[in-house]
């Protein structure tokens, strides 16, 4: 890669780094992930900036290397949970309202296949068109439609259920109150 390149890249980098790692922390819940999710992505594009040739769509490259990457490290980890019937209580840190919505957006995100998550992220966070997303997702716009329409639904389907459980009665606020506290503790 000629000086110049390198430059380009690296002012590219600099610019876009904090919207590249916003949308790495929307593929991947954990904050450590998601920095090794954009640096992965980084150095893969490095190596293939010169071949770029709209430098305009460098952000929608980059946006697909993190979710192939994504894909990656999800088809080759190692399964050891353990089913149960009930998942935990999430802690949540902050007290402001904002802050538990989020927390409870990233969580109820984990139920979604990978391929769901991504046409969500996508398409809601990034703000991106349905033509934009099937582009950058190598799909129909098709199937970007159907696939937001089953995802957005097993979202509802989610916090349905997560609000039957919490309308369980007095006793179980109680109980989620008090995890919540010794969570924070």
């Amino acid at each position: 890669m000629a000086h110049g390149e390198v430059l380009e890249f690296e002012e590219y980098v600099r610019t876009r780094q904090d919207a590249l790692l916003r949308s790495a922390r929307r593929l991947v819940p954990d904050p450590v992930d998601a920095q090794d999710l954009l640096q992965t992505a980084l150095v893969r594009t490095y190596g293939r900036w010169d071949g770029i040739a709209d430098k305009r769509l460098a952000d929608a490259y980059l946006r697909r290397v993190m979710i192939n990457t994504r894909t990656e490290w999800w088809r080759a980890r190692k399964l050891e949970e353990v089913p149960t019937e009930q998942l935990p209580d999430a802690c949540v840190d902050d007290a402001t309202e904002q802050h538990a919505d989020r927390a409870l957006l990233m969580d109820i995100m984990k139920v979604l296949a990978p391929k769901q998550r991504s046409v969500v992220v996508l398409r809601h966070w990034e703000q991106m068109s349905t033509e934009e997303t099937a582009a950058a997702l190598g799909m129909s716009a098709g199937t970007v439609k159907s696939t937001l329409h089953r995802a957005l639904a097993r979202l509802r389907q989610e916090l349905e259920s997560r609000a039957a459980d919490e309308s369980a009665g007095p006793s179980a606020r109680v109980f989620e109150r008090e995890e919540r506290e010794r969570c924070a503790a």
